[in-house]
């Protein structure tokens, strides 16, 4: 490996080479726009284009690609080699401005919840220059917004910079209050990847994994994640080896992957990167489970990115760490030394616990899917229900503004370790990980996202619902007389209005969820419960007046998303389906031939066979059963309603409970049916490979 400043963003057209290759007026040019968004020139983007295309061409590339994030959740990506005929029987390569701004791929065939007919194919990519073109694979990635011939939004980074352009606006108005002139506020994201990493062997062997992204079978290990010797253990060898290729692999591309190490649950790992702005950090995002999937198998691995691979352990999530900071680098959420005195940071604290009680709603829809509703509320992510962890120092704070009494010191001490180890410093807040919007340190941790999830859409909304906030606290403050009093009135209405979503106590209990019954909090079990609430009107008011979404593409998405839904049950039903016909259920009537071809051979030399009877017994008996559970799921899924709402909501109340039938009993015949008879791996096999 070269050493790693050299290798990373080796293969990125960043601002280090730009600088190098572009004309000091283009350079200029280019930056105004990436910086203000105003109007790139033609005669620019050709300059850039050229540029761009010599550089790609030293580093091997051999064709371009408009890189695009659909609403199917991944990325997209069509191909164009450099070269352009001269006319004489040979070609030059070539890259214009034109090709470089603006692509038109085929938008029939995405999906766009009614925006566009199956006969209307024409659709646009559009360069987004503010994130950084760069190379994989010989090919030229240029990350692009996608839209419609009509205009209307198909893809995920378009909302995305219109919700950091309306938080800019508006917390650049609160900061003018306090007397600072910055230009922009950015929203930052820090996106930690959990995945699951299995032999290449195994997961070839297992239909259900291959197609759905989980087991649909499997009965637990006898070792499983109890003795919690998983989670930072020492890492394998050869998933060592993966890690460090992977590191490599993202370093090249300007992704800066800081932290690795096992997760809780046995093959469960997790990546952390660096804090990016939101738009580059989702992007690195895709990229980054893309590399995954690729560097693994490269290592004889198959990379799970399913919120719920195996049932009975913990599943995978992607924790959001956001925050807002200034072009002069202050962090808006940098409580200072003394967080009852630092009014900028409580009035932002103010917006944030605001725009998470007030629009629950979209927050909970954000993270909701097939494999998500495995994951939330199962003891081992945050339950369905928000709620905002604060800690106690800041908790101590609030109480005190609610209730016009001087705050109690929460005097951050040092931790005596003892013996020659050092005093350690303590955080103004524990951790607490079964809240799902917690507060740690000088940020905000959502941890509900779950692994597979494109980061794009919560910090659409999350940028979103902050702005709302900030937009309606500016109005009200700038016109205010005495600023200092109006805003004391504020943040002491607005946080006794707003005190029912903090909680620092076990989201996991029973307690918990009965108490914020009480509150009135919002508490959608299931993804059909969740998506239908993206068209409710005060929602669509709040995306109409950012700018971010007409309601036609609003509900375009909730129709999108409750599409997918349906279709990834009935997937998993259908693939449950035949493996129980073609693989388990004969695999087990033939071990019970067997069985009983051994018992007539003992009967008939006198031989008492009364062990293996009761064993056949029990086999055909619940093979008996499967077979019906197999009936009523086959049933179900033929009667499933055409409509797209009635059927994502009978998949989650029929198909589903059908589904966990069936496997309670296929998991029972896999304890009892000889392990050389069984058709597929184990979880032992699986999730305890050498």
């Amino acid at each position: 490996m070269k050493q790693i400043p050299e290798l990373f963003g080796s293969m990125v057209f960043n601002d280090h080479v730009m600088r190098q290759v572009l004309p000091k007026t283009v350079y200029k040019s280019l930056k105004r726009t990436m910086q203000e968004g105003t109007a790139l020139e033609s005669d620019v983007a050709d300059v850039v284009a050229a540029c761009m295309k010599d550089w790609a061409v030293s580093k091997g590339a051999t064709h371009f690609t408009h890189w695009f994030q659909p609403m199917t959740g991944i990325t997209a990506e069509k191909h164009d080699s450099f070269i352009t005929p001269d006319g004489n029987g040979n070609v030059l390569m070539d890259f214009s401005g034109k090709e470089l701004v603006k692509g038109e791929p085929d938008a029939s065939s995405f999906p766009s919840g009614g925006l566009r007919a199956t006969f209307e194919a024409r659709g646009y990519t559009a360069w987004d220059p503010t994130s950084y073109a760069f190379i994989k694979d010989d090919t030229l990635f240029i990350p692009t917004a996608f839209c419609s011939y009509t205009g209307q939004i198909l893809d995920k980074k378009t909302p995305l910079l219109r919700s950091m352009d309306a938080v800019s606006k508006e917390a650049v108005r609160t900061l003018k209050l306090f007397g600072k002139a910055v230009k922009r506020v950015t929203a930052t994201i820090g996106p930690e990847q959990e995945y699951f990493l299995i032999d290449m062997k195994d997961y070839a062997k297992r239909d259900d994994i291959k197609l759905t992204g989980r087991t649909l079978f499997g009965a637990p290990s006898p070792k499983g994640q109890e003795k919690e010797d998983h989670y930072f253990g020492s890492i394998r060898p050869r998933v060592k080896a993966f890690m460090a290729e992977l590191d490599e692999e993202l370093w090249k591309l300007g992704i800066p992957s800081k932290t690795e190490h096992n997760e809780v649950a046995p093959c469960q790992h997790e990546m952390a990167p660096v804090f990016e702005t939101a738009n580059i950090a989702t992007d690195a995002n895709q990229l980054t489970m893309e590399v995954m999937k690729q560097v693994a198998e490269r290592h004889g691995f198959a990379c799970l990115l399913h919120e719920k691979p195996f049932e009975g352990i913990n599943g995978s999530g992607k924790h959001n760490n956001w925050s807002l900071s200034t072009d002069e680098g202050e962090n808006l959420l940098d409580p200072g030394k003394t967080p009852s005195e630092n009014a900028q940071f409580i009035l932002f604290l103010t917006a944030i616990i605001k725009a998470v009680d007030d629009y629950q709603d979209l927050l909970r829809l954000s993270v909701a899917s097939a494999g998500n509703d495995h994951r939330l509320g199962a003891n081992e992510a945050p339950p369905a229900i928000l709620s905002i962890f604060v800690g106690d120092e800041l908790e101590e704070v609030i109480n005190s503004i609610i209730e016009s009494r001087t705050a109690k010191s929460g005097g951050r001490n040092k931790i005596e370790l003892g013996m020659v180890l050092p005093r350690l410093p303590q955080d103004n807040s524990d951790r607490n990980r079964t809240s799902p919007f917690a507060f740690t340190g000088n940020k905000f941790e959502f941890r509900m996202l779950g692994s597979s999830f494109n980061i794009a859409c919560t910090n659409t909304i999350l940028n979103t619902a902050v702005a709302e906030s900030l937009r309606l606290f500016n109005d009200e403050l700038e016109g205010a007389e005495d600023f200092s009093k109006a805003l004391h009135s504020l943040i002491r209405r607005e946080l006794t209005e707003h005190r029912r979503i903090l909680f620092n106590g076990n989201g996991y209990s029973k307690e918990w969820e009965e108490e914020a019954e009480r509150r009135g909090l919002l508490n959608y079990k299931k993804t059909p419960d969740a998506l239908v609430h993206y068209t409710d009107e005060k929602n669509i008011k709040l995306f109409r007046i950012h700018g971010i979404y007409t309601a036609e593409e609003l509900k375009s998405r909730e129709e999108i998303l409750i599409d997918e839904y349906q279709k990834q049950i009935h997937l998993e039903a259908t693939t449950m389906l035949e493996m129980l016909n073609k693989d388990i259920v004969p695999a087990c009537i033939s071990y019970s031939n067997k069985l009983a071809k051994g018992i007539a051979m003992k009967k008939g030399i006198g031989i008492d066979a009364d062990a293996e009877l009761r064993l056949c017994r029990e086999i055909s008996s619940s093979v008996s059963t499967l077979l019906d559970k197999v009936e009523t799921l086959a049933s179900d899924v033929k009667e499933t309603p055409e409509d797209v709402y009635e059927a994502a909501r009978f998949s989650a109340d029929m198909i589903i409970p059908a589904m966990e039938e069936a496997r309670s009993v296929a998991d029972h015949l896999e304890t009892i049916v000889d392990k050389k008879e069984w058709p597929m791996p184990t979880y032992t096999d699986i999730l305890f490979y050498c």
